[in-house]
């Protein structure tokens, strides 16, 4: 499974990891914080949270992209091109609902 990374941060009191990637046609943006900053917010001390597109929803990302259809490498990059930061999940779920593609959430502390 072909993966990028989209944001990394490791420190003595919070590690976080935010990837973008295909599974089975779906396009998954996928976060985990582990760490003591973790637990003081969240009274757990891992964070789990991810974005799933569906094929059809995916379609409409490609022209906004401009990458061709189907290409899943070049639409990969162009993501992680855009959205890189540590805002990049919370700014990416802001860029899908602006353009009306929808998509499953889920988070688990």
């Amino acid at each position: 499974m072909y993966k990028v990374l989209l944001f990394h941060l490791k420190t003595d009191s919070i590690k976080v990891t935010i990837e973008a990637y295909f599974e089975d046609e779906k396009l998954v943006i996928d976060g985990y914080d582990i760490g003591k900053i973790v637990e003081e917010v969240w009274g757990d001390s891992d964070y789990e949270y991810s974005t799933t597109i569906h094929p059809k929803e995916v379609k409409k990302l490609y022209p906004l992209f401009g990458v061709e259809e189907g290409d899943k490498v070049r639409l990969l990059a162009a993501i992680k091109e855009r959205f890189h930061t540590n805002t990049c999940f919370s700014e990416f779920s802001e860029f899908l609902m602006k353009n009306n593609i929808k998509s499953e959430r889920f988070s688990w502390t």
